[in-house]
């Protein structure tokens, strides 16, 4: 039975659950070098929030760890990092896509055309790449309303509703921050220095 805190905050959660993936993909598209702006691209950005992926991924094993552990407040804490390295990432992960071009997987004369050759040289690799960043790319949406979910469940002291719900949410959030990792590592390469 939902109580009155989640009823407050459960029309943000649809509208944050389907505005952010909209406009993350309406940003995505936006270059603003390709608009003819005069911008500095932001080449740095990559292996930063492939970072702070890395350390969501630490913060939600440990913040599972300290509430198995009867130590809510430490939970607590962990999980409001692991949320706010999330946007900090988004907002990374935005602003590199609206700078700079994107690397192709296997492209090395980084021209951003995969031709026959560089597909021979990368082989069936890129299949399994393309999956991780697909499996990526749609939980990473998916993980939206259900990390909003989970947050409001235990604001709300709804504690049962909240480990209910956590037990679906942590594995799918580990995953999109370990993959996100493992995205960045396996890209990497084809990037244009």
């Amino acid at each position: 039975m939902e109580n009155s805190v989640e009823k407050k905050y459960n029309k943000w959660i649809v509208v944050l659950s389907v505005v952010i993936p909209l406009v993350v993909a309406l940003l995505f598209g936006v270059n603003l070098k390709k608009l003819g702006y005069d911008v500095q691209p932001l080449t740095f950005l990559p292996p930063i929030y492939a970072s702070i992926n890395g350390l969501t991924a630490i913060l939600l094993v440990t913040a599972v760890w300290a509430v198995k552990n009867g130590n809510r407040g430490l939970h607590e804490k962990l999980m409001k990092t692991a949320i706010a390295c999330s946007v900090v990432f988004l907002g990374m992960y935005v602003a590199y896509h609206m700078t700079s071009v994107s690397a192709v997987f296997g492209d090395y004369n980084y021209n951003g055309v995969l031709d026959a050759d560089e597909q021979a040289t990368v082989g069936n690799i890129r299949y399994l790449y393309y999956f991780i960043l697909l499996t990526h790319i749609l939980l990473s949406i998916i993980i939206i309303p259900l990390v909003l979910i989970t947050y409001v469940r235990a604001i709300s002291k709804s504690f049962e509703r909240h480990k209910k719900i956590a037990r679906i949410t942590f594995p799918i959030w580990l995953y999109v921050a370990v993959t996100g990792v493992i995205v960045y590592l396996m890209i990497s390469p084809y990037y244009a220095s």
